[in-house]
């Protein structure tokens, strides 16, 4: 291993390398280092592989040119407000890699980056998820692509039956494991170290963490993880549509709304009519005998999930980047509105807050802050230690700019974490870029090392209990008590009285 990271080195002028495939010729950047866009991890789920567990890629002859990315899989509108549409296509199990220009002697850590979209969009492409900024910081980046909405999620009999009757759904999981295969059987070629690869992601992404750390499918595949701003933790009992039976009854619906009587009526639907049908934005996880057999939260209670060290946390103002709430004067009317009827026990930590305010901080805590510090705690619970952050920074948007009022919102640490603030010409200033360069470097050396530590800047203690301790980051990081725990207590109590 350590020969074939040395050849690489030497090979970053004319970044060509071999894989089991074939060769790929990637691009030299200004910095440096190379990247590989648009590389086949598995063959096109097309034809009567639509709704199939994904296949090895075909092998190829001569030398492949890895210089543009492939179309993202289908979807409809796109993950980030204000993410520009990219093109799509049914054809879409590729990965993309950064290789930083110092890669040394030794092979790298490896991130592997899972997008985020809500299971239903997002694309490697989006420029917020360049991954050569955070390369720099010492590790080879691997952004990967999956199938998404019913294309990537669809459940059904006739697919359970095809699987021996375990199970269907998750074809969008497989395809992430499908890639962490790859990556475990390739990347050395570029100078990673396959024993040392992290998988991370954002939102959905981050929900694909939990699932991939519960899978024993996944098991070995990685040996760390990262979570920013997204988890599967909630009582069954309040999505019981995760169930198999239940996620089979959709996918019946769905053919019968798309007038298809059999499983091969519905293969030769066009993909975009399936991408553009109002129950593609509904897609979701299923709890099924291939990938997912028990939900993830029964599974950290057992202690059975993968056992690698984790690092997570979410942002101070999750919701406002996903939705406004300046006109709220009612919060039990609005989230009656938005969530329909809830105990209210959820609702009264909150009701001493301004309406507009409290109604924010209630989406934040529903959607992501509690799934993420009830998973460092069922992390902890387990004997694995779990790094927790909470994100407080306001980056310097302008006041006409389109993320004018998302505060510490959702997505606004993917800016700092992969070290890409000069994506956006706006009034950076140095405690920006010191954040950025903290968080990218702590992202790295627990890619490396499976600690975060050591920083120069602050040293980030493991997550010991409720409280914390959290880093908190801001424009002078710190280790704090996370701010917000009353309230995730009190979605404790009402989640616990679900499950029993």
């Amino acid at each position: 291993m350590l020969i074939l990271a040395a050849l690489f080195h030497l090979m970053v002028a004319d970044p060509t390398v071999h894989v089991h495939q074939g060769d790929l010729r990637g691009v030299t950047l200004e910095d440096g280092g190379a990247v590989y866009r648009g590389v086949p991890y598995a063959r096109p789920p097309v034809g009567d592989l639509r709704w199939h567990d994904p296949l090895p890629p075909e092998s190829w002859t001569g030398v492949r040119s890895a210089d543009h990315f492939a179309p993202a899989c289908m979807q409809t509108g796109t993950s980030m407000p204000d993410e520009a549409p990219t093109p799509v296509s049914e054809d879409c199990l590729y990965l993309n890699i950064w290789v930083p220009q110092d890669a040394g002697d030794r092979p790298l850590p490896v991130i592997v980056w899972i997008h985020g979209g809500g299971f239903v969009n997002g694309a490697t492409a989006a420029p917020v998820y360049d991954g050569a900024g955070l390369a720099r910081h010492g590790a080879i980046v691997v952004t990967i692509s999956y199938r998404l909405g019913l294309l990537g999620f669809l459940a059904h009999p006739e697919l359970t039956a095809e699987a021996d009757g375990v199970g269907s759904g998750n074809y969008g999981l497989m395809d992430q494991i499908a890639a962490l295969e790859w990556v475990r059987d390739n990347i050395a070629a570029f100078g990673g170290d396959p024993d040392r690869v992290t998988i991370a992601g954002q939102s959905a992404g981050a929900t694909s963490v939990t699932i991939l750390m519960a899978s024993p499918r996944a098991r070995g595949l990685f040996q760390r993880a990262i979570a920013q701003s997204g988890g599967l933790f909630e009582p069954i009992e309040l999505a019981p549509r995760y169930r198999l039976p239940a996620s089979e009854a959709e996918g019946l619906a769905f053919a019968t709304a798309m007038g298809a009587e059999t499983l091969d009526e519905l293969r030769l639907i066009p993909a975009e009519t399936i991408a553009s049908a109002p129950q593609n934005r509904r897609a979701h996880p299923t709890l099924e005998g291939r990938v997912l057999p028990r939900a993830p939260f029964d599974v950290f209670v057992a202690g059975d999930q993968a056992r690698v060290p984790l690092l997570l946390g979410f942002n101070a103002d999750e919701a406002r980047s996903l939705s406004r709430f300046d006109d709220v004067t009612d919060l039990e009317a609005e989230v009656q509105r938005r969530w329909g009827d809830l105990p209210p026990a959820l609702i009264d930590p909150y009701r001493a807050l301004p309406p507009s305010e409290g109604m924010a901080a209630f989406e934040r805590d529903l959607r992501f802050g509690w799934d993420i510090w009830r998973w460092a705690r069922l992390q902890t619970d387990s004997g694995s230690p779990a790094w927790l952050y909470h994100f407080e920074r306001v980056p310097p948007v302008p006041s006409d700019a389109v993320q004018a009022h998302w505060q510490a919102g959702h997505f606004v640490d993917l800016w700092y974490m992969f070290d890409s603030l000069d994506q956006h010409p706006w009034a950076w200033t140095h405690e920006d870029h010191r954040l950025a360069d903290l968080m990218a470097g702590s992202w790295v050396r627990f890619a490396r090392t499976g600690d975060p530590n050591p920083s120069d800047d602050v040293f980030w203690p493991v997550f010991a209990g409720p409280e914390g301790p959290a880093l908190i980051l801001d424009a002078t990081p710190k280790v704090g008590d996370l701010p917000n725990v009353e309230a995730l207590k009190a979605f404790d109590r009402v989640y616990d009285s679900l499950r029993q």
